[in-house]
């Protein structure tokens, strides 16, 4: 645990750390994990959210497979690997900050599948990326710990090697798939730690308790997904959480406003889209110039 738990997150205007880090995007990166000291890292799912983000003060970026899958028409799970890359690739071009790609599984369910999944991220100059235990099946939604093992291991050589240092982000999916056995999940955090994983996170939980013990289980900064169910950002500062990221929320919470507002055109009721419209426009003059 940090000796500074009540420490506001990193990341935004009112919560920046004193004297900013500084080196390639990857070393900025890995400066900005400090457990007790959380950074806020939104996942924006295209360049104009990006570039608005950064906007607001935010020093880091993470992409989101379903907030991308999003703006081509799909759902989560339908991007490829080549998609995947460029996308996260694009984003970095466009903004001044690290950004960091969600990779899904690795597109692939061998270790050699993981592997080129994290040769193509560090290729693409991105300051890290993640890779899941998800199998994509729904009868057997996680690997099997060894296998899960297996891949990671494999990611992080190819990001790690000859003097690599790409940040990889290790997932245990268990809870995302209705598997709440937290013995496991810390089982697999711990696994992915000794294979080399740099940042472990394991998405869905929300019990205090639960996340305490996971941070307290393992020797790697843990990033913790914002969920309106579980805690907010300063109750996992004092958890020791070292990064918290939103996933699709906020990509999903601008089609909801779109799709609100759409609704409200056909039944003639748009009176609050007049606010949303100014706030919008004022956001882009300042994120755009």
């Amino acid at each position: 645990m940090t000796d500074t738990p009540t420490g506001a997150p990193t990341g935004a205007p009112t919560g920046a750390p004193t004297g900013a880090p500084t080196g390639t995007p990857t070393d900025r990166f890995r400066a900005l994990h400090v457990p007790g000291h959380p950074l806020l890292c939104p996942n924006p799912w295209d360049l104009g959210s990006a570039r608005v983000l950064v906007s607001l003060g935010f020093a880091a970026l993470a992409t989101t497979s379903s907030g991308f899958a999003a703006t081509l028409g799909r759902p989560d799970g339908h991007v490829s690997r080549e998609e995947a890359i460029a996308h996260a690739a694009a984003v970095a071009e466009t903004v001044q900050v690290p950004v960091t790609a969600d990779l899904e599984n690795g597109f692939g369910a061998d270790p050699a599948a993981a592997a080129r999944t994290a040769g193509a991220a560090r290729a693409a100059g991105l300051a890290g990326f993640s890779i899941e235990d998800a199998t994509g099946d729904s009868g057997a939604p996680v690997f099997e710990l060894g296998r899960a093992r297996e891949r990671v291991e494999a990611a992080a050589e190819a990001a790690h090697a000859a003097g690599g240092d790409t940040v990889l982000t290790a997932r245990a999916e268990n809870y995302l798939y209705g598997r709440a056995d937290l013995a496991d999940t810390i089982a697999r955090l711990q696994a992915f730690q000794e294979a080399g994983a740099d940042v472990l996170y394991a998405p869905g939980l929300t019990s205090v308790a639960d996340i305490r013990s996971m941070v307290e289980s393992v020797d790697r900064p843990v990033n913790v997904l914002l969920l309106a169910t579980g805690p907010a950002p300063v109750e996992l500062a004092e958890l020791g959480v070292a990064r918290i990221t939103v996933g699709g929320a906020f990509a999903y919470a601008a089609l909801g406003a779109l799709a609100e507002i759409a609704e409200g055109l056909r039944t003639s009721s748009i009176d609050g889209l007049w606010t949303g419209v100014q706030r919008g426009r004022a956001a882009a003059r300042a994120a755009f110039g």
